[in-house]
């Protein structure tokens, strides 16, 4: 009854999307659970077997869902991300790649105990990290954007360079090793890649041009670039195999840099497609996995090996790579360390792994133990460990959520530096520099242009904020600002000033998925709260105890104190909406704007006190 592949599929998908949630809950690395519950299905208690379940279809498959995931990584990569930054990941990725290799085809050969043609081919397939788990890892530890640009570039550069590394070391082999194979074969891979390149850029600036000029309909863009994706990759890879990684990289770096309009939409559908992908295709991977190789990983030799690459091969590439670059040693420690391998690995060196049995190297057969090793060792050395050394070595933005705060008025500064006394991470936004004078002179960060530009993805680091607050005097501009943020901070923690109360509420048309959530009440308008402000109206942070609990707060505030937020102790911020519940506990702060009356009678006080002196 539960036997069948449909029955399979469904598992393989509920325990990806299962996996990444609970990574998120938890705060674990996601490709970690991801293989251990591929591990759990598969050779522990042999409830499935992937590739028994899907026979031919298996590497179709796994080979189509890894081109969608690159072309969706290399879409990122838009040159502008990268200024300033050009010769340490041009050399990371070329004279790093060719150090990595050589050292990892040494260990191979005199660790792992491979023979030369081997262990060449799986050191340079052995360079690549890849976008399948190095997103993943800087989703989970909020590097700071220069260092995640480094580790984002190399991973998505390098993935097909690896392929095709370990495809040119095992033409050139062949040459010298078996008869009959001409040295033409060389010219013809050469070709090959070439022509994969051309074939990516040609598709990439066709798509986009279409798109562009409105040949294709919105409807069908994501649809039209979906198909052209596997298209690129197929027909490339069906002239050599693993120069179809190298197209969809191309095609997906062109169409980033053209300026489409569209681009952040596909973006967004693309990234949603692949985090399925990275969690179903990491389950069935490790699900496909017999109990031979697991046990054949314990082997000293190959323990051996994978510790060599992890603290010997990895940060010698990186640390020769980078002399004479700007990197500080923190930067070039981390990235150094960080180098999980992921779907390419396994992948390409199943199909390497056979390509060499039949070519008489019987010590290939170790390629997959030793494959899965490495990969399994890295992501979780390397996923449990990037968040607590860019902490230590101040790599990563600050634990605590962060809010943004989009215009520049009374009561936003007063906000931002009421948060910020608070500790928590705030930055007060806006295209006007006049506007900004009051948050400059007031101490608070401040970030001068418009937020909707796209020069504002690649100036400013939205890594720190969770929250965004839209609190112009525009209604409309606030809530297209909510709209367009809603893939990057979601739509929970979108909020948003209400400017006109009776605009509002006879907007009754007003799709209820148009704009963030309305702050604190319908009559806390833009308007009045910034009247309340420059009538003196106070900031106020009361810490809540055992004592003073949060009823006697409520019951004893000052009458016409607005309530703004909750500032939790774990660091999470809850802000009033309207017809909320919000509750808070020992420890907490509740933020409000409240009248100056205690401030005012404190005054007096302190004048009656002075009279009498006198």
């Amino acid at each position: 009854m539960f036997d069948s592949i449909l029955f399979h599929v469904m598992i393989i998908g509920l325990l990806g999307v299962a996996s990444q949630w609970l990574s998120w809950r938890f705060r674990l690395p996601a490709i970690v659970v991801m293989s251990v519950a591929g591990l759990a299905i598969g050779p522990i208690f042999g409830l499935i077997d992937p590739k028994e379940d899907f026979g031919h279809l298996f590497k179709p498959v796994i080979s189509i869902a890894v081109a969608i995931i690159l072309y969706e990584g290399s879409l990122n990569l838009n040159f502008k991300e990268i200024s300033g930054m050009k010769r340490p990941i041009i050399r990371i990725v070329t004279l790093g790649a060719f150090i990595a290799w050589i050292f990892g085809s040494l260990a191979a050969h005199y660790v792992a105990g491979l023979s030369w043609t081997v262990a060449l081919v799986i050191g340079g397939l052995f360079i690549v990290t890849g976008p399948t788990v190095i997103l993943p890892l800087l989703r989970q530890a909020k590097l700071k954007q220069r260092t995640a640009a480094i580790l984002k570039w190399e991973g998505i550069i390098v993935d097909p360079f690896g392929a095709l590394l370990a495809v040119f070391a095992f033409e050139i082999i062949k040459i010298f090793t078996t008869d009959g194979v001409h040295p033409s074969a060389l010219l013809l891979f050469l070709a090959a890649s070439l022509f994969a390149v051309l074939l990516g850029w040609g598709l990439g600036k066709g798509i986009g041009s279409m798109m562009e000029r409105g040949y294709v309909p919105e409807f069908l863009k994501a649809p039209t670039v979906f198909v052209t994706v596997i298209a690129c990759f197929a027909v490339s890879d069906e002239l050599m195999h693993e120069t179809g990684l190298l197209a969809v990289t191309a095609m997906g770096i062109t169409m980033a840099n053209m300026s489409i309009s569209s681009i952040k939409d596909m973006r967004h559908f693309k990234e949603n497609i692949s985090i399925l992908l990275i969690s179903s295709i990491f389950v069935m991977l490790t699900a496909s996995l017999s109990m031979n190789i697991l046990k054949q990983i314990f082997d000293w030799h190959i323990l051996l090996f994978v510790a060599l690459m992890l603290f010997i091969v990895r940060p010698l590439s990186i640390w020769l790579s980078t002399i004479g670059t700007d990197l500080t040693m923190k930067e070039r420690a981390l990235v150094g360390w960080i180098a999980p391998r992921g779907i390419v690995a396994l992948t390409v060196s199943g199909y390497f792994a056979e390509s060499l049995l039949e070519a008489g190297y019987e010590d290939a057969h170790i390629l997959t133990s030793l494959t899965f090793a490495l990969v399994f060792a890295t992501v979780c050395a390397h996923g449990f460990s990037i968040s607590w050394l860019a902490k230590r070595w101040g790599l990563a933005v600050d634990d605590k959520p962060g809010v943004l705060l989009i215009g520049s008025n009374r009561f936003t500064v007063g906000l931002a530096k009421a948060l910020g006394e608070a500790d928590v991470p705030v930055l007060v936004a806006d295209e006007s520099w006049r506007r900004l004078q009051r948050a400059r002179a007031a101490a608070v960060p401040v970030y001068h242009g418009e937020i909707l530009s796209e020069q504002t993805e690649y100036r400013l680091d939205m890594t720190p904020y969770e929250y965004m607050i839209a609190a112009t005097d525009d209604d409309a501009y606030n809530a297209l600002i909510c709209n367009t943020f809603v893939p990057e901070i979601g739509r929970n923690n979108l909020y948003q000033l209400s400017a006109d109360t009776e605009r509002r509420l006879a907007s009754v048309d007003y799709g209820q998925t148009i704009g963030g959530n309305t702050l604190f009440s319908e009559e806390a308008t833009w308007a009045a709260l910034n009247e309340k402000v420059e009538h003196h109206y106070i900031f106020r942070k009361t810490e809540l105890t055992e004592q003073y609990g949060y009823e006697q707060y409520v019951k004893e505030r000052d009458e016409g104190a607005v309530l703004l937020l909750i500032l939790k102790t774990t660091g999470k911020v809850l802000f009033y909406l309207k017809g909320s519940s919000l509750k808070g506990e020992a420890g907490d702060i509740v933020i409000s704007l409240s009248p100056p009356v205690k401030e005012v009678n404190k005054m007096k006080e302190k004048i009656a006190e002075q009279r009498k002196l006198h």
